[in-house]
């Protein structure tokens, strides 16, 4: 969740994970979870806890296994950014948004293609359904243009921005080269970025990528880490070295 900046986290940058990973820094880090099979998704998630906080349930998993993705890996400690990308009618968004709410997430995206009318609904729906199950307020995410895409007309990331601010989003999903425009129109929003991958790996279908060094640097609050480490051959050592990047961008800062 955010601090009264509108960071993600709160943790003391001193505090350090049991592999000496500051706390600040795996707040910062959200796991890609992208199987089909919650077995296999919980084993990649005990198995990299150290690094990190946050962990991402796609429409691959949620598909699969549903809400019990949600409650097993808060079990395990982990908050829960639910990437469903709603886009319908306000209407059935905010519906859909109060039974997620309801369920424990800290994260959802609402996709900014659907206008301020939708997110507004979303953003009510989400609200209404955490504070009926007693739970804070989760942080709605206003999806811009996806990394994989590169052919957006330039007008459309503040176009989108625009709307998310204006329909009550608490943050944003953007590629790290959109950062400038988020600080310039939503400097409050947070700023989540995905497509992110250490120098060397493939860039598979990310035609927006990032390094996480530079991510972090240029001002991204959450990472979205997947298959530069999931699919590395040693993923341990994969989020040692994402870590490591992350907390030397602050350094250098």
């Amino acid at each position: 969740m955010t601090d009264a900046e509108g960071q993600v986290g709160s943790g003391s940058a001193g505090a350090t994970g049991q592999d000496g990973v500051p706390e600040d820094v795996r707040r910062r880090m959200a796991l890609v979870l992208d199987v089909d099979d919650l077995v296999a998704a919980l084993r990649t998630a005990g198995t990299l806890r150290d690094y990190f906080g946050v962990a991402k349930v796609g429409l691959e998993l949620y598909s699969a296994a549903g809400p019990e993705a949600i409650g097993s890996l808060r079990d395990l400690g982990y908050e829960v950014f639910l990437d469903l990308k709603m886009w319908d009618i306000p209407t059935t968004v905010h519906r859909a948004c109060r039974v997620l709410g309801a369920l424990g997430v800290e994260y959802l995206t609402l996709h900014a293609m659907g206008g301020v009318d939708m997110l507004r609904a979303g953003v009510e729906g989400l609200r209404e359904g955490a504070a009926g199950a007693g739970l804070p307020e989760p942080c709605a995410l206003g999806v811009t243009v996806l990394t994989s895409d590169d052919s957006a007309p330039d007008h459309v990331v503040p176009n989108r921005v625009r709307v998310a601010v204006e329909g009550g989003c608490g943050g944003l999903v953007l590629a790290a080269s959109d950062l400038r425009t988020a600080f310039e129109l939503a400097p409050r929003l947070q700023r989540v970025v995905p497509g992110i991958r250490l120098p060397g790996s493939g860039t598979d279908d990310q035609a927006r990528w990032a390094t996480p060094g530079d991510a972090a640097a240029s001002g991204a609050d959450l990472l979205v880490i997947g298959r530069t480490v999931t699919h590395a051959e040693d993923p341990v050592a994969a989020a040692a070295a994402v870590a490591a990047a992350i907390a030397e961008s602050g350094r250098d800062g």
